[in-house]
């Protein structure tokens, strides 16, 4: 029964996030939700680690004024308990100039009284980089080269 509630729970934070309604997916999340997702921020200012929903807000509103369009695919998901984890395709497309960037992000939620405390975000940030910069970072050519 809690499996089956947190999974939905889960599923509803996430198409109210890619919606576009931050206040909405934040309203699913504690007051001390920690976001972390390595990756180079220098090039993905957005990710990192974020605690607190100011934080979180912040982050989220960096990734919809930089991307448009954000769609997404649970290719898997297994509960346990309070415990999430899903198999995520994620679609942005950029605001600057259309294109869109695919990646596949590995998401682990924790859950306390119904509500969201923890998301971990693992990901081929070499991929992901590859595509924002729109360049092949081994040869330094453009991915269109």
């Amino acid at each position: 029964m809690v499996e089956t509630l947190n999974r939905q729970r889960v599923l509803n934070f996430l198409d109210t996030f890619y919606q576009g309604d931050i206040e909405g997916a934040l309203s699913r999340c504690s007051d001390d939700v920690e976001l972390f997702a390595p990756a180079p921020i220098d090039v993905l200012p957005h990710m990192g680690r974020h605690r607190g929903k100011d934080e979180v807000r912040k982050m989220w509103q960096t990734v919809h004024a930089r991307y448009s369009d954000l769609r997404h695919d649970v290719r898997d998901i297994i509960v346990e308990g309070d415990k999430v984890a899903m198999d995520v395709r994620a679609f942005f497309k950029k605001r600057s100039n259309g294109r869109t960037v695919q990646f596949d992000i590995a998401v682990f939620v924790t859950l306390r009284e119904g509500r969201i405390v923890r998301i971990r975000e693992i990901l081929d940030t070499f991929d992901l980089v590859q595509q924002v910069l729109e360049r092949d970072l081994l040869t330094g050519k453009p991915d269109d080269a």
